[in-house]
């Protein structure tokens, strides 16, 4: 399945990017001086420098794998169906709940970003206004009814 990205989570990954290209200085740097104190095995300044410079390179090559394969999603206008992207007033007994779905990356599910791999929003691509559906809860399952999709 294609990772997918917003407009908004591209930008987002970007900076993070930049952000963690603009450490790869100070870290080389951390690693000079760490050199310069001697006895590498019992360095410990040395030894946090190497660690943190190994996950600084891999998180670098997994932002840069993901925004080269990443699938970008344009805020479209309201859609008919459920997409990656599109914000969805469901309703649940007698509550109301607005999701966006989106990628896997951007899943942020106490501010309503659910991701199109999660059990919701499986559940939610490619219904239409007024279809229903269930989903598994931890309290067995809910039937829910999409009021809107915007």
């Amino acid at each position: 399945m294609p990772e997918f990205l917003t407009l908004e989570g591209q930008t987002k990954i970007e900076k993070q990017l930049s952000e963690l290209e603009q450490r790869r200085p100070k870290i080389a740097k951390r690693i000079r001086d760490a050199k310069e104190l001697g006895d590498l095995a019992e360095n410990t300044e040395y030894s946090a420098a190497k660690e943190e410079q190994g996950w600084v390179e891999a998180e670098i090559t997994r932002l840069q794998n993901l925004l080269r394969s990443a699938q970008i999603i344009e805020k479209s206008e309201a859609s008919d169906i459920v997409v990656v992207g599109s914000s969805v007033t469901i309703k649940i007994s007698t509550q109301k709940h607005i999701y966006t779905v989106v990628g896997v990356e951007e899943t942020d599910p106490t501010n309503g970003r659910i991701s199109n791999e999660s059990p919701l929003g499986q559940a939610l691509l490619d219904k239409k206004k007024g279809d229903t559906g269930r989903i598994k809860t931890p309290n067995g399952s809910a039937r829910f009814t999409i009021v809107d999709i915007n």
